[in-house]
């Protein structure tokens, strides 16, 4: 078994504190603004050297061609730092694009978001008679903007797939709405988040009979 956590910010023997660039002591990373701007407005910085942002390649390959794009293009598009996809590559994956739940109640009040999640049993499972209610879907909806998609999260087979798909749609401004209109592919995993009808609030059961 190999645990790899975290990565260490080489920034405090490359001069930073010359030209007076502040760094977060605590894990040398750098605090930036929305367009990636350090405290001195000259210096941008990207990638997994930002604070508090995501370790990831294809986020710092947009972040950086979108800054050039503006500081040499006339663009103003910013790097979307919450709706960005991401799949966790374990035996059962797991794929999330959005807020987590926890960040979202605190972002938005948890009086205002209404969560329908799932249990649900891939048909691949079925002829191995693999256990069913292992896997799970979940959507964090913002009631007080049209039911809108603001977190998406699913746990198995494929779900860096199902999870690139829904990633437009959530960019597009996906609703519970529109979720409810999709016509789902039967028998899929991604299908399940068309036919969600159980919040969490009402605390009924999710488990499933079959798939």
């Amino acid at each position: 078994v190999l645990i790899a956590i975290g990565r260490d910010a080489c920034t405090r023997n490359i001069g930073l504190q010359t030209i007076g660039v502040k760094i977060n002591e605590k894990n040398g990373k750098v605090p930036v603004n929305d367009e990636e701007q350090t405290n001195v407005p000259y210096v941008y910085a990207i990638g997994d050297i930002l604070d508090g942002k995501l370790e990831l390649t294809p986020v710092a390959i947009q972040a950086g061609r979108l800054l050039a794009q503006r500081l040499y293009g006339g663009s103003s598009r910013k790097c979307d730092y919450i709706n960005v996809p991401t799949t966790v590559f374990t035996p059962l994956e797991y794929g999330c694009c959005g807020y987590p739940e926890e960040r979202a109640v605190d972002e938005f009040g948890k009086q205002n978001l209404e969560v329908y999640h799932t249990l649900f049993w891939p048909l691949e499972w079925t002829v191995p008679g693999r256990d069913n209610n292992t896997c799970y879907a979940k959507i964090i909806c913002n009631k007080q903007d049209n039911n809108r998609v603001i977190g998406l999260h699913v746990l198995g087979p494929n779900a860096g797939e199902v999870t690139q798909g829904f990633a437009a749609a959530i960019k597009c401004g996906l609703t519970k709405e529109l979720l409810d209109e999709t016509i789902g592919i039967h028998p899929t995993c991604a299908e399940v988040f068309t036919t969600m009808d159980i919040t969490k609030s009402s605390g009924q059961d999710i488990t499933q009979k079959g798939c």
